[in-house]
């Protein structure tokens, strides 16, 4: 089965009816076969960007509980190669989410993501993959 990663921007989109996304997302995620990956650092940044609105953050977590997307967990290794992505462009510092957005697609071998925020565009896995975005892909 086929699976995409995703990132916090589509997430919040998806549950901030006021967010600029909000459509484009929602549209985007009923087109998309296959199963949504993330990680907990990005659920974390989810959350707490969705914190103006309590409803919201519920309707989120009811919505992961339910299967809407299946949460990867990182080792602590993992941490050893997010210090690296971290320290690898200091002019554009990558974030936790991001960077475990980045190990688990090289973990798992995924390289389509989807992302509102254009810094994924630019990385690649280990193995020098590139992410194919799929907010971008259509654009």
């Amino acid at each position: 089965m086929r699976s995409i990663l995703v990132d916090a921007g589509p997430l919040i989109a998806l549950f901030d009816r006021d967010d600029a996304h909000h459509d484009a997302i929602r549209d985007l995620l009923r087109r998309a076969s296959g199963r949504l990956i993330t990680t907990w650092p990005v659920l974390t940044e989810t959350s707490h960007l969705l914190v103006f609105d309590v409803r919201a953050q519920v309707d989120f977590y009811g919505w992961v509980a339910d299967g809407g997307v299946l949460v990867h967990d990182l080792p602590v290794a993992a941490l050893e190669r997010i210090t690296g992505l971290v320290e690898k462009d200091r002019d554009r510092p990558m974030d936790l989410a991001d960077a475990t957005l980045v190990v688990a697609a090289e973990t798992l071998g995924i390289t389509e993501i989807i992302s509102i925020d254009r810094d994924l565009d630019i990385d690649r896995t280990a193995d020098r993959a590139w992410f194919v975005n799929l907010c971008t892909a259509r654009a």
